[in-house]
């Protein structure tokens, strides 16, 4: 298992990313750089990209404005050993609302683009869906780390390198031994050491957050998991709602259900509440999955 002092490096090597640099250059865009996690397999992890994205956007806003609502599309594969540059279009500044584009490039090519939405905040009408009933907690289940025996070096890696730690309900499909094929799961997560009190990192990290285990519903449909030979999935698009603020350094409950599968796409939901049961965000990803004829 990580250490306090692994976990507090983790952290800090996130916050370092989400800590993006302001580029000089004259354009008729805002433009931003930054880096990546190092990963095992050399790809960047989508959850990251959303996070600096969101970063970048809001850096542009005015006072007081928040993001709502983003969508965004995984267009290449990004290498963890470059640079990112993001390019922020200020669509649109309205009188409650702002409209930002923000594209994230390596090699001067586009892996990711997004659009999201920001609103001042307002009073109105409120209302939504209660967490589930019946969900053990967090200090009632092992932590995946524990779970890991038998994965793949590379998958361990991983794991122990995370800033998150993460508690499947129904048990993680790393290996699938025995996991009952349904199409929803749910899962604790926080951040393993204190974050600062900005919302803004809170909510960059939510998006971070939010790419993770999103995908395994499709999966546990089907009983795949991450060890099923010759199996493959990328992430097509993600789509994210912030409803109410939430800290990411206390246990959140990812609710995830998969609504439908067909032509070798799945279309997987989330419901994150914090642990006084708020639903906080919302979240969608369709995905691509192949898996190898028998």
């Amino acid at each position: 298992m990580s250490s306090d002092k692994d976990a507090r490096r983790s952290v800090r090597t996130l916050l370092e990313i989400l800590d993006l640099d302001s580029s000089d250059a004259r354009t008729t865009e805002d433009i931003f750089t930054g880096t990546s996690h190092p990963m095992p397999t050399g790809r960047i992890y989508g959850g990251q990209v959303l996070g600096q994205s969101l970063v970048a956007a809001e850096r542009t806003l005015p006072a007081g404005r928040v993001a709502h609502s983003m969508h965004g599309y995984f267009l290449r594969a990004g290498d963890a050993s470059q640079g990112l540059t993001f390019a922020v279009d200020r669509i649109h500044d309205g009188r409650s609302f702002s409209t930002r584009r923000c594209q994230a490039f390596q090699n001067g090519v586009p892996i990711f683009s997004m659009i999201a939405s920001f609103q001042d905040d307002n009073p109105g009408i409120e209302h939504a869906v209660p967490m589930p009933e019946g969900i053990p907690g967090p200090e009632d289940l092992p932590t995946d780390e524990e779970l890991s025996e038998g994965i793949h070096p590379l998958s361990r890696r991983m794991l122990a390198d995370r800033p998150v730690d993460m508690r499947h309900v129904e048990g993680p499909i790393y290996l699938g031994a025995g996991q009952e094929q349904v199409p929803h799961q749910a899962v604790w997560m926080r951040m393993r050491a204190p974050f600062p009190d900005d919302p803004a990192l809170h909510r960059a990290a939510l998006a971070y957050l939010s790419d993770m285990t999103i995908q395994e519903s499709i999966l546990r449909a089907h009983g795949l998991s991450w060890a099923t030979p010759g199996l493959k999935v990328a992430s097509l698009d993600h789509g994210m709602w912030w409803h109410r603020p939430g800290r990411v350094d206390d246990w959140l409950l990812y609710v995830q259900q998969s609504p439908n599968a067909r032509g070798g796409r799945g279309l997987a939901s989330g419901r994150i509440y914090d642990r006084a049961g708020t639903l906080i965000a919302s979240v969608a990803q369709e995905i691509t999955v192949r898996v190898p004829e028998a």
